[in-house]
């Protein structure tokens, strides 16, 4: 070390010693800093805002009906602190149990698709083994209404394709049911398929989870179902019995949101339109002979998560406790007031472009999910709008949650939102909104009686409508949709099914299976009010849809359905036919921007407006401005563009409009002229008598604006 080394390091050390052994610091007087209060700080943000409305900009309305204030203080929210509720007690709203995930981390309920048993075995297995801690299978759509594969024209399509006893031997061969939770959403009725895995399992007693019936949500989802709800409420209740005695940890209801949430529901709606059904359940069970405790015992509820971070905690914590009062309200013990809770990110948020960016909404879904407390969450591959996802896909997935509890250390904190002055307002603002909701609903007879009338489905398309007025003016920002849109992306591919395939392997496997089968006389003792006889025709070999012919069908209720929608969708079909024009003319949308003056003068506005126009995958023809309105006429002129945005400023556009607007009708005389900003109220006709077609700005519909410059492309319609 040389000697300049050695004498700074020895000056460190006698600095560090000297520091040390200060022990007697003088005191610092703070009367110089005022004591900061909300009226300060308003009056600095309203500075801040340059006369934007404070009352507008640090609001934040929600579609629940509830308004973010932009802080919280103590004195507000005193009253409504939970100080004698505690996890696992009470109400429940600080969590359903008092360890929270300490002891028992929530379930990894990773979703297995796989179009065939054998395949789905594996990757049930494989999730496992990377660590998911539920067996989580995934029913394909023919599956779920009970049909043959050998009678439906996409088998697969959506989840593992299941008709016979073989195909649920297949299936769970190997499964370490004794062991890991098993969840199968099943439809309109349980029955079918959960006598077929009754038959298929060795030991019934020892399954958990829930093989769970929602006909409720089939009839809202399809309009109408396989036979009368009474009729699947006995089924219902028959299944249930039987549960209860023979297979005391697994539910057989799974009221899941994905319906409503789909829609476009708000937050409210979703859980209180549940909510009401759950209720309607209980009701037709305790008609059925099942005591309280029994029906509430065997539902479990699937939640949707959605996009508003602080909103989804609130929701959580918000349904606990008033299941707990509707269940006390019906005579249910302490001990089944708790609800029974798993979620998974709602689809309806989830992009087909830029979708890696659904893995970051994934995250922030998952963490709020796992803050507001849940028994189990199915963290969905960020591919889910385009395909089934792979191995890279569900890994991640996987991973994300794993993290979570490993990594960030999330299973200790127990209600880690407890006490927090906006997190407790935002709970008992959802809470009442979704109790006055729910009571609605029952004022109208119940959840089938409103959905009859066409409530639930006008509340909902409302709320869609205003989701999509929002989406199409860029208040709601979708990243790489309607922002930020990525111009070199390259489209997953979809990896199509060859359903027609599918098909003929899963026959050959059916009839491999049924050949030397009889069932006829087991399928003829079939009875909805006796359980095990339905296992009993499993067992024979019946098929699915066989043990459903024999449950019976009929004509059922009929409503309005609530379709199925993702917020992108609009922006999504915008540039999927920008994207098929090309392929098919060579040919684009093209805009020329006539930046005027110098960079710093014309910036601002050419990237806003780039950024507009490439949401619609249009060409956008830039450059480095121009000094006069000649030079970028006879540019515009030979771009042959099909409309020409004048970018600048406010304060040159008094000289600029005039001049350039008119040469630009006339070098390109069937283009649209845009402005590239807004016209003050005394130059609004002057700017449109020179020529000025329509404007390009923050308050400019850009969903209409571009289809408006496709169809006059010849693009759409």
């Amino acid at each position: 070390m040389s000697d300049e080394k050695k004498s700074a390091e020895l000056d460190l050390q006698a600095i560090i010693k000297k520091a040390e052994s200060q022990t007697d610091f003088p005191e610092v007087p703070l009367d110089e800093f005022e004591i900061p209060s909300y009226d300060a700080w308003k009056e600095a943000c309203i500075e801040l805002l340059k006369g934007a409305p404070f009352e507008k900009k640090m609001y934040t309305k929600t579609y629940e009906g509830i308004t973010f204030d932009p802080m919280y203080f103590h004195a507000d929210t005193e009253p409504i602190q939970p100080k004698n509720s505690y996890p696992g007690a009470g109400d429940y709203l600080r969590g359903a149990t008092a360890k929270g995930y300490v002891n028992a981390p929530w379930g990894i309920a990773q979703a297995c698709d796989e179009t065939f048993p054998a395949e789905n075995n594996e990757l049930l297995k494989h999730e496992i083994d990377k660590g998911s801690t539920i067996y989580h299978v995934k029913l394909d759509c023919a599956t779920k209404k009970a049909k043959d594969a050998r009678e439906c024209e996409r088998p697969g399509c959506g989840g593992v394709s299941l008709t016979t006893l073989g195909d649920v031997e297949t299936l769970l061969n190997g499964l370490k049911l004794d062991k890991y939770p098993l969840y199968v959403y099943a439809g309109e009725s349980s029955a079918p398929i959960l006598a077929l895995i009754a038959a298929a399992v060795k030991d019934v007693s020892k399954l958990r989870g829930f093989v769970g019936a929602n006909p409720i949500a089939e009839l809202a989802s399809n309009g109408k179902l396989n036979q009368p709800l009474d009729k699947l409420y006995d089924e219902m209740a028959a299944v249930a019995k039987w549960a209860v005695k023979n297979a005391p940890e697994l539910k057989t209801v799974f009221v899941n949101s994905d319906v409503f949430s789909n829609g476009g529901s708000n937050d409210v709606q979703e859980l209180a339109y549940s909510l009401a059904a759950a209720v309607t359940y209980i009701r037709e069970m305790l008609k059925r002979g099942l005591t309280i405790d029994e029906a509430a015992e065997q539902i479990q509820f699937g939640v949707s998560i959605g996009a508003n971070f602080f909103m989804q905690i609130a929701k959580l914590r918000a349904i606990r406790p008033i299941w707990a009062e509707i269940v006390k309200a019906f005579g249910g013990s302490e001990s089944v007031q708790h609800i029974h809770l798993t979620a998974r990110p709602a689809s309806f948020f989830k992009t087909v472009y830029d979708p890696y960016v659904n893995l970051l909404r994934g995250t922030t879904q998952l963490f709020s999910a796992v803050v507001g407390g849940l028994e189990s969450y199915e963290n969905a591959p960020f591919d889910e709008p385009v395909r089934k996802g792979d191995e890279f896909s569900r890994r991640i997935a996987r991973n994300m949650q794993i993290i979570l509890q490993e990594e960030f250390g999330l299973m200790q904190p127990i209600d880690p939102a407890g006490g927090s002055w906006a997190v407790e307002t935002l709970t008992k603002q959802i809470k009442e909104k979704i109790w006055a909701e729910f009571q609605l609903i029952e004022g109208k007879g119940g959840i089938v009686a409103a959905l009859k009338e066409g409530y639930p489905q006008d509340e909902i398309a409302k709320i869609l409508a205003d989701r999509f007025k929002a989406i199409a003016s860029r208040r709601d920002r979708i990243v790489g949709n309607n922002m930020y849109a990525n111009m070199l992306e390259e489209r997953l591919d979809p990896r199509a099914e060859d359903f027609a395939e599918n098909k003929k392997a899963r026959t050959a496997d059916i009839e491999k299976f049924l050949a030397g089968v009889n069932s006829k006389d087991a399928l003829a003792k079939v009875d909805a009010n006796n359980f095990a006889k339905v296992i009993d025709a499993a067992a024979a070999g019946a098929t699915i849809a066989e043990i459903r012919a024999a449950l019976g069908t009929g004509e059922s209720e009929t409503v309005k359905t609530i379709g199925v929608h993702r917020w992108s969708e609009k922006f999504e079909a915008l540039r999927e036919a920008t994207e098929k024009f090309k392929a098919e003319k060579g040919d684009n949308v093209k805009i020329f921007l006539a930046n005027m003056g110098p960079i710093p003068q014309h910036k601002a506005r050419a990237d806003f407006t780039t950024g507009f126009l490439q949401v619609g995958a249009f060409e956008v023809l830039g450059n480095n401005g121009f000094e006069s309105v000649e030079a970028a006429a006879e540019a515009a002129k030979n771009s042959g563009a099909d409309a020409v945005v004048i970018c600048s400023t406010d304060a040159t556009y008094p000289e600029i409009v005039p001049a350039l607007a008119p040469k630009l009708h006339e070098v390109l005389p069937n283009a649209t002229v845009y402005l590239a900003g807004t016209a003050p109220a005394e130059l609004v006709e002057t700017y449109k008598a020179a020529g000025i077609d329509d404007y390009i700005n923050i308050r400019s519909n850009c969903y209409q604006t571009l289809t408006a410059m496709q169809k006059k492309k010849g693009m759409i319609a």
